[in-house]
């Protein structure tokens, strides 16, 4: 048996555990951190929308000795200053975008880049997206998000219970914002194709928190009736026995998508590529922490009020019941003062 076959039978067991529930305030604590620094980034620097969403102009030059510097040059001589972003893709591309142009303005564009950097005009890749079709792309994808996590919700009230479904949205909202937080701190444009992996991410992270619940709901089908451990014991247990497959799981899922955001993203300057593989990269990392440090917690949180659980808690610390992970209270120790069975003095033996 190997060493990370032996210490996943001892998690699984038992034998080794990590107090994932019983530090939950740790794990809510940097969570929150997180949020707050996603959102304060959101408010303070917004997301970068690209012309699929807000509409606008866009002009790729092949032209290996091309620079960034020669490209706003020529388009600030057509005549257009204002919401120009120039960027190098790759080795031999430079990529232009605009604000909405009308049509002579775009052909002025063209003509000053085929000019400065000696191509001609049918060589520039021109995009031209309108506003009105940007705020319907806009609609339709919030309109997918919600959809989503409406269908999500009933599912997962239909398949474990209705505490679950809301302890796997809050971690699903939870995942979100953080990647949407770290999107707007690197800068990247926002595209049809970050929106994929949006998507693509949420079902991960749900794929893996009920992973998690399916061995939490096992735990605790008959928890009240034997009456061994609290509901976060057997939960805590829970996450341990899947937290080697989390760990697996993940880590086989994050090699690819770090290689096309590395690879194809940064040496080969792929734009799409890395799009879609930034927010894969932070969502399924992100994901996979939520599933073991903030969905469990969640619903043990949920639980743990219920009447039936807090009797169950009751009874398990007054016999100092079994552990599962965590540490629980002991019986208070006897009165010395109280005379019983084993303390009453022994009687002298008469002798005969």
């Amino acid at each position: 048996m190997t060493t990370a076959t032996s210490f996943g039978a001892r998690l699984y067991t038992g034998e080794k555990s990590f107090n994932f529930i019983g530090n939950r305030k740790r794990w809510y604590a940097i969570s929150l951190v997180l949020v707050a620094l996603s959102i304060g980034t959101l408010l303070t620097q917004g997301l970068k929308l690209g012309i699929e969403f807000q509409g606008g102009s866009s002009y790729t030059v092949t032209k290996s000795t091309g620079t960034i510097e020669e490209a706003r040059t020529a388009v600030e001589s057509a005549g257009v200053a204002s919401e120009v972003i120039v960027q190098k893709v790759g080795n031999d591309k430079i990529r232009v975008q605009t604000g909405s142009l009308s049509v002579a303005q775009s052909n002025a564009v063209q003509d000053a880049l085929a000019t400065k950097f000696g191509v001609t005009v049918e060589s520039i890749d021109t995009q031209i997206v309108g506003p009105s079709w940007g705020k319907e792309i806009t609609r339709k994808a919030l309109y997918g998000l919600f959809a989503f996590l409406i269908a999500v919700m009933l599912y997962l009230a239909m398949a474990f219970e209705p505490k679950m479904a809301i302890s796997a949205i809050v971690a699903v909202v939870h995942d979100v914002v953080i990647t949407v937080g770290i999107y707007a701190l690197v800068g990247f444009d926002v595209t049809p194709a970050t929106v994929i992996g949006f998507l693509t991410i949420l079902g991960y992270s749900l794929y893996d928190t009920v992973v998690v619940f399916d061995k939490v709901r096992e735990n605790t089908r008959t928890i009240t009736s034997t009456g061994k451990s609290t509901f976060s014991q057997a939960t805590n247990l829970a996450v341990n026995q899947t937290l080697v497959r989390s760990f697996n799981t993940s880590l086989i899922a994050l090699l690819p998508v770090g290689s096309i955001l590395f690879v194809g993203a940064g040496l080969l300057g792929a734009g799409t590529l890395k799009d879609l593989s930034l927010a894969l990269f932070i969502g399924l990392a992100i994901g996979t922490y939520s599933s073991i440090f903030i969905a469990p917690q969640v619903l043990s949180g949920l639980r743990e009020r219920e009447p039936a659980m807090i009797a169950l808690a009751k009874r398990v610390n007054a016999r100092g019941g079994a552990v599962a992970g965590t540490v629980v209270a002991q019986p208070v120790a006897e009165n010395h003062e109280t005379r019983g069975p084993r303390n009453q003095p022994k009687r002298k033996a008469k002798k005969k």
